[in-house]
């Protein structure tokens, strides 16, 4: 294919992908913003003000890099997850499928998709914080960085999700049982310090800590771990899951039978 039918290709994905969360922005937009203004309310001003200070900022300073966090992986995650296995489901995947259009193109779009639901959502968490608190940002670039290669991370593991999955039921077992705990474990509402030694060590291990953690550096400039160290993290773990996704394309996992 040439450069121009692949990028028409990748943006007609990307532009479907777009038009499918704003036409039901009821449902995509509006309850997780919905959501985070409650974790704003109740943990921001009413517990925070018990709890005080925590790495030198007031305590709802300090949760909200993590939520907005929070809500940008979530929204990635279950963009992709949601639109991919409906196609599926559909079986419109197979016409996507049997297209001169490469496997890695179509992982793309989604992914690029994914992102922007959940960038969109972050940006509305953002928005809706400076009611509660006032940000200043102490690393523009790895706000930036941090951000996109998060949404980036789980817009590809909400795809490999929809590969793997083979009815509705599937598609929130992950959600529930692994993304909701490890995003509360991961730093979000507290900083590692405040745990002994050990479980200081058991979190090192949940990769969302790195996330959260490196985007607090560079909203306060205060982490729990080294924000390059952060980085590394992510960038492992992208080429890990696109190499996977990949493969399973390639495959048709979860596609031909």
């Amino acid at each position: 294919m040439t450069l121009q039918a692949l990028w028409t290709a990748f943006y007609t994905i990307v532009l479907r992908e777009i038009r499918r969360f704003t036409r039901i922005w009821p449902q995509t937009l509006l309850p997780p913003a919905v959501t985070m203004t409650l974790y704003f309310i109740i943990f921001g001003n009413l517990i925070g003000s018990r709890i005080g200070e925590m790495g030198g900022y007031d305590y709802m300073q300090f949760i909200v890099p993590g939520l907005i966090m929070m809500a940008v992986i979530t929204n990635s995650y279950a963009n992709v997850v949601s639109s991919f296995f409906s196609m599926k489901f559909q079986r419109s995947i197979e016409e996507l499928l049997v297209s001169p259009v490469p496997n890695w193109t179509i992982l793309a779009g989604y992914v690029a998709g994914g992102m922007a639901r959940g960038l969109s959502i972050g940006l509305v968490v953002t928005l809706l914080s400076l009611a509660f608190t006032r940000l200043s940002i102490h690393s523009l670039p790895m706000v930036v960085v941090t951000v996109f290669l998060t949404s980036a991370l789980f817009s590809l593991g909400g795809f490999i999700n929809a590969m793997l999955a083979t009815k509705f039921d599937d598609i929130s077992i992950v959600p529930t049982f692994v993304l909701t705990p490890l995003t509360y474990l991961g730093g979000v509402f507290y900083s590692i310090d405040m745990l002994p030694g050990f479980w200081q060590g058991v979190s090192m291990a949940n990769p969302i800590l790195y996330m959260v953690n490196g985007f607090r550096f560079g909203i306060l400039g205060v982490s729990d771990v080294n924000p390059f160290v952060s980085l590394g993290m992510i960038l492992v773990f992208i080429v890990l899951l696109a190499t996977i996704a990949l493969r399973m394309l390639a495959r048709g996992k979860g596609i031909r039978h």
